[in-house]
């Protein structure tokens, strides 16, 4: 079956341009030039993915996802010349499936929309056990909850994901890259502290209000989670 892919992008020669290089991919292709129309495109039809600019007219990007993901689980990649390390946070942790700043190489970006499409054709891995526990830290997978000795903490779905990552993982150094490809799921593109930020949030959240030590930088590699100094 022909994939569908949705471009809510504001610059018509951009959006035109990519337009022809997907379908030429064989790729069936709608756009629209502001958010709102975005959304009432989205709505209106079935998409197999979309690429999303954030800096739109009506209705900005950011606006767009989040009522993209009250519904669907349709991969995003945000198309944006916005490249903060914040941009990308926001975007990522607004349930972004990747992000690609502009200009770019058409090439990288088909490259992404295949690995994409190809993730959210993926079978689902067979159910495994849902709880995971490192000293007071308690995780569970199934009913979406963290605690330190028995109290919640309140994590966004990035944090989540990272820190369950982690966990599963107890006493393994994770690369940054490592930990981008499987917990924000695209391949490492240069440098970045997206990863350095969630670290910090976690440690801000598990580690420094219960006076623990559990996630552990190891300089020059990346970060591990272990019980004790």
């Amino acid at each position: 079956m022909q994939e569908k892919i949705l471009i809510i992008e504001d610059e018509e020669k951009i959006a035109r341009f990519v337009e022809l290089e997907l379908q030429y991919e064989g790729y069936k292709v709608e756009k629209a030039f502001d958010g709102r129309r975005g959304l009432e495109v989205f709505s209106s039809g079935s998409f197999d993915l979309v690429l999303l600019d954030i800096m739109l007219p009506g209705l900005n990007g950011m606006d767009v996802l989040r009522r993209i993901r009250n519904t669907s689980d349709v991969p995003v990649i945000m198309l944006t010349a916005r490249d903060a390390v914040m941009d990308r946070v926001s975007g990522l942790d607004g349930g972004a499936d990747d992000y690609i700043t502009k200009p770019f190489a058409i090439e990288e970006l088909l490259a992404r929309i295949r690995v994409a499409l190809r993730k959210k054709s993926e079978p689902a891995e067979p159910a495994s056990t849902t709880s995971i526990a490192i000293g007071p830290l308690a995780l569970d997978s199934a009913s979406y909850t963290v605690t330190v000795g028995g109290r919640p903490v309140s994590l966004t779905k990035r944090e989540f994901d990272l820190l369950h990552y982690l966990m599963q993982n107890k006493d393994i150094v994770l690369s940054r890259e490592s930990l981008l490809s499987k917990v924000w799921g695209f391949d490492y593109q240069g440098e970045t502290n997206v990863v350095d930020v969630y670290i910090r949030y976690l440690r801000s959240k598990i580690d420094q209000p219960y006076g623990l030590k559990l996630i552990h930088t190891v300089r020059g590699v990346g970060y591990v989670i272990k019980n004790g100094e």
